[in-house]
C-alpha cells in the first residue's frame, strides 16, 4: 500500500461539565484512560504509561476485529493546560502523528481541544470518530 502522510490533520472539540484538574488527570492514569479510551466498539483497552515528559505509553484497544496497539511517548505534559504526544499505529502505517490536547477551563466545565496531526490523509476521517467517540465516553464517565 501506498499511504502518504500529509499536514493533514483533525480537530476535535467537547465540551465536558467537569473540571479541566479532573479531565487532564483521566489522561495521565492507566485505569482511568483504559475506562473510557475505547472509541466505537472497542470491547476493552489495556493501557501501560510512564505519565512523564519522555515517557512512553501503550494502548491496546481490544475490538470484535481483534487487537490494535497503539503507542507513543509524552513530549509535553503541561499539568491541566496540555497534553502532547506521539501517536502510532497499524492506522498511521507505523509512523508517528502527533496528538495536542489542550484543556480550557470555562466556569464549572472544561473545553477539550484535542488535534491530530501528521496524519495519512485517508485515515483522518476514522481518528476524527475515534476521538470524537472517545470524548463522548470521556464525558459519559466524568461529567457531574
Amino acid at each position: 500500500m501506498n499511504a502518504t502522510v500529509s499536514p493533514a490533520s483533525v480537530v476535535v472539540r467537547r465540551v465536558i461539565a467537569a473540571p479541566r484538574e479532573v479531565l487532564f488527570n483521566a489522561w495521565l492514569d492507566a485505569a482511568s484512560l483504559a475506562a473510557w479510551l475505547r472509541p466505537f466498539d472497542t470491547i476493552e483497552s489495556k493501557v501501560t504509561m510512564d505519565p512523564v515528559e519522555g515517557g512512553a505509553f501503550g494502548i491496546v484497544m481490544r475490538t470484535p476485529g481483534g487487537d490494535v496497539p497503539h503507542h507513543g511517548e509524552f513530549i509535553v505534559i503541561d499539568p491541566h493546560k496540555r497534553l502532547v504526544f506521539t501517536w502510532i499505529s497499524e492506522h498511521t502505517y507505523g509512523k508517528a502523528s502527533l496528538v495536542t490536547v489542550d484543556f480550557l477551563a470555562s466556569g464549572k466545565s472544561t473545553e477539550i481541544v484535542l488535534t491530530h496531526e501528521q496524519l495519512p490523509e485517508e485515515k483522518m476521517q476514522a481518528h476524527n470518530g475515534g476521538w470524537t467517540s472517545g470524548l463522548e465516553k470521556l464525558a459519559a464517565r466524568y461529567e457531574a
